[in-house]
């Protein structure tokens, strides 16, 4: 997605520790004009599929998540909450998650009432790196039996093993713009 990126290269900044910082339009000020652009190459990808639940982990996945929705008849979104909530249910699926950019463990959980084997489910995120989020997200869907569909991702660090790591799995994973390379010396590199 050529305009994709083009807000990476104008809007982002790279960060010490191998972090790319698209806050100013993607996960912390949210351009849904520019999102709902997103939502419209996420359905472009996944046309073929008959998508009944979009399943996302919070925070910065929800709003990708639901504008990508709207494009799906506006199928029902779930989120995995990120550990306990007073208001989660104790029947619920849980992961076990690492967050490389809060340099934290969590265990991630989904209602049982909110998945189910009936459901063809799209996973989706904002970034795909070491692909631990998606990781969870598949555990918690292989528990409820749904029909992964495939995962999509806004960005993805090629350069990293997640994406390899999926699709190892022979899950199908869709990502709208491919980083091959990444510092702060040389700027941004895509894949062809």
């Amino acid at each position: 997605m050529d305009a994709l990126k083009n807000r990476i290269v104008t809007d982002g900044r790279i960060l010490k520790g191998d972090i790319l910082k698209v806050d100013s339009f993607l996960n912390h000020q949210i351009d849904v004009a520019f999102l709902n652009e997103i939502g419209t190459a996420f359905k472009e990808r996944f046309k073929d599929c008959e998508v009944t639940k979009i399943m996302t982990i919070e925070a910065s996945g929800i709003a990708v998540a639901c504008a990508t929705s709207q494009f799906f008849n506006y199928c029902p979104v779930v989120f995995a909450k990120k550990g306990n909530a007073a208001n989660m249910s104790d029947d619920a699926y849980h992961a076990p998650l690492h967050s490389y950019t809060r340099g934290a463990d969590f265990v991630i959980s989904v209602s049982r009432d909110y998945l189910s084997k009936e459901d063809k489910l799209l996973i989706m995120d904002d970034f795909l790196a070491n692909g631990e989020a998606l990781k969870a997200m598949i555990s918690v869907a292989q528990q409820a039996g749904c029909q992964i569909v495939g995962c999509g991702t806004v960005i993805e660090k090629a350069y990293q093993p997640g994406g390899e790591m999926i699709r190892n799995k022979g899950i199908r994973v869709e990502s709208l713009a491919r980083i091959k390379s990444m510092s702060v010396e040389n700027g941004i590199e895509f894949c062809q």
